[in-house]
């Protein structure tokens, strides 16, 4: 078989057995992630048939070949320039890939992780009633948090959803890459991807005023320009949704405030503590009751408290506001970790290697 056959056997035999993840690394056989969020040589997983797969290690010009398929010659040479290029991949209209090409010591890597076909509703995500009334506000920020391959871009998802559902908006979103494809229901959606439909985010920001949206939503607030348009379009009149790459809901305040010189902190915090709504603060973490992983989540929601912790930089002391906001439906990570463990569906051991206080919860359990 040539590499494309081999690449296209290898994305039939993910899609079928729904791995999430694939790694493909010049000079190495193709890794997988599990079911359990293992990463292992494809070689090592049996077929239905009980067969081993046979895969030999993708050469360099193999993996360039690989890239060439994902995102045509154009692409390809985008990759060359810039040593790195970020896309999406449909295969056979049965699945679609968020794509990350790179450059490493060995030649050229491929990240390669599922978009789901179907957009989860929130009850599937497990984001009660609170949340529903956050997505029917005409105006402020909602934040999604967590590390990569959290689940953060798959809440949003489920909210544009519940919007798109139940409300007569315009919706505009603004990704690198594109990811879940939406289909206007009783509201109209744009969905914009750098590189193919804006050049940079900048610019579809700057331009997003003139195209009379509702709802904003940002793949991720990247950069301070970006931040701070975003606080502004959340100031007047319009629901913002985006992500950060954040460990808690107290380290993104710090996080937005810190991006920017210190002069001009003071005005940030004030923008934020007005604008800002929610913030979930999400991970991943291994189920002990089945296979697969279930999201712990941390949750601020801003109150008359909050905002003023904000405005006055006492930003630690937002914890303790967390940690007695359970009736407003506030909840610290370590709470929500210990809750899961209580009902026997995660182990001792990943409800200490995720908490933040692990001396506070060890005498808890």
């Amino acid at each position: 078989m040539d590499i494309a056959q081999i690449f296209f056997s290898l994305l039939e035999f993910t899609y079928k057995n729904k791995y999430p993840d694939i790694h493909i690394v010049s000079g190495k056989r193709p890794y997988i992630r599990n079911s359990s969020w293992e990463l292992i040589d494809v070689n090592e997983i049996e077929n239905e048939n009980g067969v081993k797969e046979q895969i030999e290690a993708f050469s360099k010009n193999d993996v360039f070949e690989i890239i060439k398929i994902l995102a045509w010659d154009d692409g390809a040479m985008k990759f060359i320039e810039n040593f790195e290029l970020d896309t999406s991949y449909a295969f056979k209209d049965i699945e679609r890939y968020r794509v990350n090409c790179y450059m490493d010591t060995n030649g050229y890597s491929i990240a390669m992780r599922i978009i789901p076909r179907e957009i989860p509703t929130l009850e599937q995500l497990g984001l009660g009633d609170v949340i529903k009334t956050m997505c029917s506000k005409s105006k402020g920020l909602i934040l999604m948090t967590g590390p990569t391959g959290s689940g953060k871009s798959t809440n949003l998802a489920g909210m544009i959803d519940f919007i798109n559902t139940n409300f007569k908006k315009h919706i505009i979103t603004i990704e690198d890459p594109v990811e879940f494809s939406f289909e206007s229901k009783k509201s109209l959606i744009n969905q914009r991807e750098l590189g193919n439909n804006t050049k940079s985010f900048e610019n579809a920001m700057k331009s997003i005023l003139r195209e009379d949206p509702n709802i904003i939503m940002l793949g991720e607030m990247r950069d301070p320009e970006t931040i701070r348009t975003a606080l502004t379009l959340a100031e007047t009149g319009h629901l913002v949704l985006s992500t950060l790459h954040t460990n808690d809901t107290v380290q993104t305040v710090d996080r937005i405030v810190d991006i920017f010189p210190w002069t001009q902190q003071e005005q940030i915090r004030m923008q934020l503590a007005m604008s800002l709504i929610w913030i979930i603060s999400q991970r991943l973490v291994p189920r002990e009751d089945k296979e697969g992983r279930i999201a712990a989540r941390e949750i601020l929601i801003a109150n008359d408290a909050i905002r003023n912790l904000i405005i006055t930089g006492k930003t630690h002391q937002l914890y303790s506001v967390l940690e007695v906001g359970q009736k407003e439906g506030m909840i610290l990570m370590d709470k929500y970790l210990l809750a899961l463990y209580k009902k026997n569906i995660i182990s001792k051991d990943t409800l200490l290697s995720f908490a933040r206080d692990k001396e506070i919860l060890e005498m808890s359990v």
